[in-house]
């Protein structure tokens, strides 16, 4: 039978496997293709942190480069899950050197805030990995609780580079749910939140795309939308099928999607995962059921 080498044993010419290695969770879960139904479900719950959102509006254009701001998230959580410890501490320092230098005005108290701020970074950063949990444990990705906690508990790492203190990131799916607890009072679906809901349901794009929007752009973000809690369908005052139903839809996407082989999927930019198993060796091939119990 053949032996499963880790990342340590692996002959390479740069055996730094980074943050995460092979042998994580999050080296597994951010290979699936259901990662992108999750993080478009990400932005609709950030959406709803009045602050959160408005400190978007005013600092990004993502109405008019609403692809290049998804690229670049991609790019970032690629970059820090499969690249060098050295590429994923520099894109970290780039993210905290940029919000640094960037605030915005509360919607109802006209109060100035920066965007670093704490509070605002632990939401955008809660809100990511619950999407990037739900969406691929109902989708049907192998996920048993440990695992699910694991990862959890890796992305205090990831907390760390976006300029967060890791002992006060959740460290596993209760503290995760508790957060969500204390923070729903504060939630709002204002007009921020809203004009971000219309630009996912139909962002602008160039004539000759509109079929494929129609096509597979409004199934992703519904689909999105129908994943979120029931508390979030409330605040923006849409319904949404019932759970079972969008837990059956989740699975039918996810099970197609999969169908696509891996190696034609880790073509698409920006390549992270090839660069890792060029590095790293064959070995380092994610592998959904790999990172143990």
């Amino acid at each position: 039978m053949e032996t499963i080498r880790t990342a340590a044993t692996v002959p390479t010419d740069d055996g730094d496997a980074g943050l995460f290695g092979p042998d994580s969770v999050t080296w597994q879960v951010h290979s699936d293709p259901m990662m992108w139904v999750a993080g478009i479900r990400a932005l609709y719950l950030q959406a709803l942190h009045p602050r959160a959102v408005r400190a978007v509006m005013e600092n990004s254009d993502f109405r008019r480069d609403a692809w290049g701001r998804l690229m670049r998230t991609a790019n970032f959580v690629g970059t820090t899950t499969y690249g060098t410890t050295d590429a994923a501490e520099k894109a970290g320092a780039r993210v905290r050197r940029i919000h640094r230098l960037l605030s915005a005005t509360d919607p109802d108290t006209g109060e100035r805030y920066a965007v670093d701020a704490p509070e605002l970074l632990l939401w955008v950063h809660c809100a990511e990995i619950d999407s990037y949990l739900n969406v691929l444990w109902r989708s049907g990705f192998p996920l048993t609780r440990a695992r699910a906690d694991r990862y959890v508990a890796e992305h205090r790492a990831s907390a760390r580079l976006v300029g967060l203190d890791p002992d006060t990131v959740p460290a596993s799916r209760p503290e995760l749910a508790a957060y969500f607890d204390s923070v729903r009072p504060r939630l709002a679906a204002g007009a921020d939140a809203r004009a971000v809901d219309d630009f996912l349901r139909r962002p602008p794009v160039p004539l000759a795309l509109v079929p494929a929007r129609e096509l597979l752009w409004r199934h992703v973000a519904h689909l999105a939308y129908a994943c979120l809690p029931p508390y979030a369908h409330e605040l923006y005052g849409r319904p949404a099928p019932a759970p079972g139903v969008v837990t059956r839809r989740l699975r039918a996407t996810g099970a197609l999607l999969r169908c696509v082989p891996a190696q034609v999927r880790w073509q698409l930019p920006p390549q992270h995962i090839l660069r890792a198993v060029a590095r790293l060796g064959p070995a380092a091939r994610p592998a959904p059921r790999r990172a143990g119990p």
